[in-house]
């Protein structure tokens, strides 16, 4: 197609819708993720039911948000209600989708923004519901960025290597910071005698440097937070990593004072999992904000 069709305003808006719709169907099948990985079972293997009377999904049904309205959020066999995280996965799954296409246009790193996007929003929820990251997001992320990053900057026109180095210097700093932020903190709590709910658990000792353990498990932080912080530094390379960091650090923390004062409880365990997507995601579109004003103005 001509580049000058393309570029028309008209296009851009059709494109623009495109890219939206794209996310909404994304973000219908994030739900199945976020509902069935951390439970161990298959996405294919069986439809989607109503978790009240088992009533199968028919497709008129689970169209992206438009179903969830049409049904006023209840299940059109039992009419038992159906939960609002739903939607409003589909919607922001849409949204980051828009924002990717606004930050990046025409280019071989739109396609691989919008599965990172999607990457992040199902592990901030699933580390939100069961304080875990699986392996098959962060450690599955980790290799597509370092192989298809460096190959959509080479697709640009940029040296392959450079973009190679990148990528591997991101990984091993998000993942090598976060991995001494919760080392760190594990020798100072052994130092000061303090111990956690999880850490190192009834009947458990305090883990010795001979053991695995000593180097990979620590209080307040699991694994999966420093895996996942090495997909995000193959993604986005060494600076943009470490203002994620910072980001994700002042988002975490708004979060656990708001979440405090809401539950009256501060020792509710939290993930830091959607602090860190929610950190991902701003660095990766930060200069979008000014494109979707423009495009709404």
């Amino acid at each position: 197609m001509n580049s000058e069709i393309l570029q028309t305003p008209m296009m851009q808006n059709v494109l623009s819708l495109y890219c939206v719709i794209l996310g909404l169907v994304v973000g219908s099948f994030l739900n199945v993720v976020i509902y069935r990985l951390p439970r161990g079972e298959m996405f294919a293997s069986s439809r989607s039911h109503c978790p009240h009377c088992g009533h199968l999904i028919r497709a008129i049904e689970n169209i992206p948000v438009l179903s969830f309205l049409a049904l006023r959020g209840r299940c059109a066999h039992c009419r038992a209600p159906i939960s609002w995280r739903y939607p409003s996965v589909e919607a922001l799954t849409g949204f980051v989708f828009f924002l990717v296409w606004q930050r990046y246009g025409m280019t071989w790193l739109t396609p691989l923004y919008m599965g990172f996007g999607a990457a992040l929003i199902a592990a901030a929820l699933i580390d939100f519901d069961h304080q875990i990251i699986p392996d098959e997001i962060s450690v599955g992320g980790f290799f597509v960025g370092l192989v298809l990053m460096p190959t959509a900057f080479f697709l640009s026109g940029h040296p392959w290597r450079t973009a190679l180095e990148q990528s591997v210097l991101g990984a091993l700093l998000g993942g090598g910071l976060l991995w001494t932020v919760g080392f760190v903190h594990a020798r100072l709590s052994v130092a000061i005698g303090r111990t956690f709910e999880h850490w190192p658990g009834e009947g458990e000792k305090i883990p010795k440097p001979s053991s695995a353990d000593y180097w990979l498990w620590f209080p307040g932080m699991g694994l999966g937070d420093v895996k996942l912080f090495a997909m995000i530094g193959a993604f986005l390379g060494p600076l943009d990593v470490l203002e994620v960091l910072i980001v994700a650090a002042g988002v975490g923390l708004c979060f656990g004072l708001l979440w405090g004062f809401w539950t009256r409880r501060w020792v509710t365990p939290l993930g830091f999992g959607p602090a860190i997507a929610i950190g991902a995601i701003c660095v990766t579109l930060r200069p979008a904000a000014w494109s979707l004003f423009r495009f709404l103005s």
